[in-house]
C-alpha cells in the first residue's frame, strides 16, 4: 500500500512543472547563483578617491601605500572635499581618504597627524574594507615613520623593530583562512535553500490535491484504522528520495566543487542530515493542510524566509537574539541544524559534540511526525465530508 501512495505522490510531482521548478530547477540555480557570486570571497579594489591637501613627497607616498592596498583601488584625486563629495556621489565609489594639510611638517616635527576616512556606511562589507584598507596602509606609514626615528637615534633596524613591536601578534583563522565571506555564508544558506524548496514544493502540492479535489480516493483507505499511515510513508519517501538526490548535488558536489571547508565523513553528514529532512517533510505535510491553494504556499514560505535565514544564527550571532524568540525559532527545523551541521562540517567536532541538537532534532522529528499523521487524517476527513455534503 506504501508503494502505491510512493509511486502516485512521485508522478504527481514530476508532472507538476510548477513542482518540478521549485524542487529541482531552483535548488540546481540558487546554490550555484550564490555559490558564484560570492566565489571571489573578499571585496578587494575597492574604488576610492583620495584627496591630498599637503601635496608633499611624504603624503604622496601614503597615497601611493594606500592604493597598493588588496582592499583599496585610487581611482581619482581631488583637490578638495567638495570635489571629491560631488565624485562620490556620480560615480558611486566606495569612499573618500582625506590628508590634511601639513601632515609632512606635522610628522617631522614629531606631532600626531590624522587620516581622515569617510566610508560609504550604507554598505557594510564596502565600509569595512575601505576602513580596514586605510587603517592598515596608515598603520604600515606610521610604523616606518617611527622606525626611522629610532634608527636615527642609534639603534639598530632590529631593535628598532622590536621597540616599535615588542609585542608582535601571530594570527591564525580557524575554519575560514581566507576570511571570506562565501566560506563563512554558503555552508548554512544551502541548508535553509533545501529546507525551504522542499515546504514551498509539499504546499504546492497539498494546494494541488484540494483544487482538483485528488484525495477522494484516499477517503476508503486512510478513514480506516491505521490507513492514514500508508499514505504518510508514501509521501514521505517520494520527498525524501528527491531531496536525497538533491543534498547530493548542494552538499557534496557544490560543496566540494567550490572549496568549502570540509572535515566531516559523509556518514556523520548525513546521519544529521536525514532526520533533518525527514522532519522538513513531516513539518510540510502539516503545514500544507492550511494550503487550499497552490500558490498560497509559495507565497506565505517566501514571506517567512528572511526570518528562518536570521533566525537561523547565520546572518546574526544566536547569543544576540532575543532568548525567547530564538527558543520560538526552534520550531524550525534549520535553526536546530544550521548550528550543528557548522560545527560537524566546518569545524571537524564529533556526533558526540552535536548530541543536543541531534536530541532536538529527532525530537523535533518526532513531534511533526505526529502532526503529519493528524494532518493527513484530517485532511481525508475534511474531504469525506465534503463528498457526503454533495451527494445530500
Amino acid at each position: 500500500m506504501t508503494r502505491r501512495f510512493y509511486w502516485q505522490e512521485l508522478k504527481a510531482i514530476v508532472r507538476d512543472p510548477g513542482a518540478m521548478l521549485i524542487m529541482w530547477f531552483a535548488l540546481i540555480v540558487y546554490p550555484l547563483a550564490y555559490a558564484v557570486a560570492y566565489k571571489s570571497e573578499l571585496l578587494r579594489e575597492i574604488k576610492t578617491i583620495v584627496v591630498d591637501l599637503d601635496n608633499t613627497a611624504t603624503s604622496r607616498q601614503l597615497a601611493r601605500m594606500i592604493d597598493a592596498s588588496e582592499q583599496i583601488n585610487v581611482v581619482s584625486h581631488a583637490n578638495s572635499m567638495d570635489e571629491a563629495k560631488k565624485m562620490f556621489f556620480a560615480d558611486g565609489d566606495g569612499g573618500i581618504i582625506a590628508i590634511p594639510q601639513d601632515f609632512e611638517k606635522n610628522l617631522f616635527a614629531g606631532r600626531q597627524a590624522d587620516v581622515s576616512v569617510y566610508a560609504d556606511g550604507s554598505y557594510f562589507l564596502i565600509y569595512r574594507q575601505v576602513i580596514n584598507g586605510a587603517v592598515n596602509a596608515a598603520g604600515t606609514f606610521s610604523a616606518g615613520v617611527e622606525i626611522k626615528k629610532l634608527m636615527a637615534g642609534g639603534q639598530s633596524y632590529k631593535q628598532a623593530l622590536q621597540s616599535r613591536d615588542p609585542l608582535s601578534a601571530d594570527l591564525h583563522f580557524w575554519f575560514n583562512p581566507s576570511g571570506g565571506y562565501g566560506t563563512f555564508l554558503m555552508p548554512g544558506l544551502i541548508l535553509i535553500i533545501l529546507q525551504q524548496t522542499l515546504l514551498i514544493g509539499i504546499g504546492m502540492m497539498g494546494g494541488t490535491r484540494k483544487e482538483k479535489g485528488k484525495d477522494k480516493g484516499l477517503v476508503p483507505v486512510a478513514l480506516n484504522r491505521g490507513g492514514v499511515f500508508p499514505v504518510l510513508f508514501g509521501r514521505t519517501l517520494s520527498y525524501l528520495t528527491i531531496y536525497v538526490v538533491n543534498s547530493i548535488f548542494t552538499l557534496i558536489w557544490v560543496y566540494r566543487w567550490f572549496g568549502y571547508p570540509d572535515r566531516a565523513s559523509l556518514l556523520h553528514i548525513y546521519m544529521l542530515i536525514f532526520p533533518f529532512l525527514l522532519s522538513v517533510i513531516f513539518l510540510g505535510i502539516t503545514l500544507s493542510v492550511l494550503f487550499t491553494r497552490r500558490e498560497s504556499s509559495f507565497l506565505f514560505l517566501v514571506f517567512i524566509s528572511p526570518a528562518v535565514f536570521f533566525l537561523s544564527g547565520i546572518s546574526w550571532p544566536a547569543s544576540s537574539i532575543p532568548g525567547v524568540l530564538y527558543a520560538l525559532a526552534h520550531i524550525i527545523p534549520t535553526t536546530i541544524v544550521v548550528p550543528a551541521y557548522l560545527r560537524l562540517r566546518v569545524m571537524g567536532v564529533g556526533l558526540q559534540d552535536i548530541r543536543h541538537e541531534y536530541l532536538l532534532l529527532l525530537i523535533q522529528c518526532g513531534v511533526y511526525f505526529i502532526t503529519a499523521t493528524f494532518a493527513v487524517y484530517y485532511e481525508v476527513w475534511r474531504t469525506k465530508k465534503k463528498n457526503d455534503a454533495a451527494s445530500e
